[in-house]
């Protein structure tokens, strides 16, 4: 799939607001300490693979139309990274 400037620009930002809840996450900050108590200096590699799938009739607005189906362990997931999902 090819990406325009502004989709690129789109993803970027997904990239960088994920990575910027893990550096301000109290909940992975207090893991390392609990690892540096008991002796261990944790190095973390994180991989983030973003996939893309354009939806079918979609427009260049946002709109309200699009129905998202989440798991109850999808909406667990947003909620510890602090992501709210409005119904």
């Amino acid at each position: 799939m090819k990406l325009d400037e502004r989709e690129k620009r789109a993803v970027r930002e997904l990239g960088d607001a994920v990575n910027f809840a893990i550096e301000e996450s109290t909940v992975v900050a207090d893991a390392i300490e609990r690892l540096r108590a008991i002796g261990y200096e944790p190095n973390l590699n994180l991989k983030l693979e973003i996939g893309l799938q354009e939806i079918l009739g979609a427009v260049d607005e946002f709109t309200d139309d699009v129905l998202l189906e989440l798991t109850d362990d999808d909406l667990r997931t947003l909620r510890r990274m602090k992501i709210r999902i409005d119904s």
